[in-house]
C-alpha cells in the first residue's frame, strides 16, 4: 500500500510517518521505480504499534526501546515491565506537577473578584512568580 493507504490504516498522518522514517523508527519503505514508498501489512502493524505507544505517552526513545522488545521474541518481560514502571513513575510525577500548577490557579483564581477593578491577584501571583525566577 502507499503512504496514503499507510497513513490511514494505521491512524498515523502520512508526515509523521516519513518523521518516523527519518528517524529510524520504522524500517524505511519499499519504493516503486517511481520513487513512491510501498508498506506492507507489517509496517502498518508497527506504526499502529507506534500509535498505540505514543497515545500512552512513550517518548520516541521509550518506543524504540519497546519495538526492540516487542520483534524480540527471545525478550525477558521484566525489561518490558521495568520500562513500563519507569514511565509510570514519569506520569506520577507529571501528575504532581500539573497538579500543584492547577492549585495555584485555582488558589489565585478563587482570590480575584473578577470584576471592573484593575487589582487583580492572579497577575499579582504571576508577577510575583516571575520575581522569584531571576529578574
Amino acid at each position: 500500500m502507499n503512504i496514503g493507504e499507510a497513513a490511514k490504516a494505521s491512524g498515523i498522518s502520512v508526515k509523521m510517518i516519513r518523521h518516523y522514517e527519518s528517524l529510524g523508527l520504522v524500517r524505511e519503505a519499499a519504493r516503486t521505480s517511481a520513487g513512491y514508498r510501498l508498506y506492507s501489512a507489517s509496517d502498518v502493524h508497527n506504526l499502529s504499534f507506534i500509535k498505540s505507544a505514543r497515545s500512552l505517552g512513550f517518548s520516541l526513545a521509550q518506543i524504540q526501546q519497546l519495538l526492540s522488545l516487542w520483534l524480540d521474541r527471545d525478550r525477558a518481560s521484566a525489561d518490558v515491565k521495568a520500562l513500563a514502571m519507569e514511565h509510570i513513575e514519569e506520569l506520577d510525577s507529571k501528575i504532581r506537577e500539573l497538579s500543584a500548577m492547577r492549585n495555584l490557579l485555582a488558589d489565585l483564581a478563587s482570590s480575584c473578584h473578577g470584576d471592573s477593578r484593575a487589582d487583580c491577584p492572579i497577575l499579582s501571583g504571576l508577577e510575583k512568580d516571575s520575581n522569584c525566577k531571576g529578574r
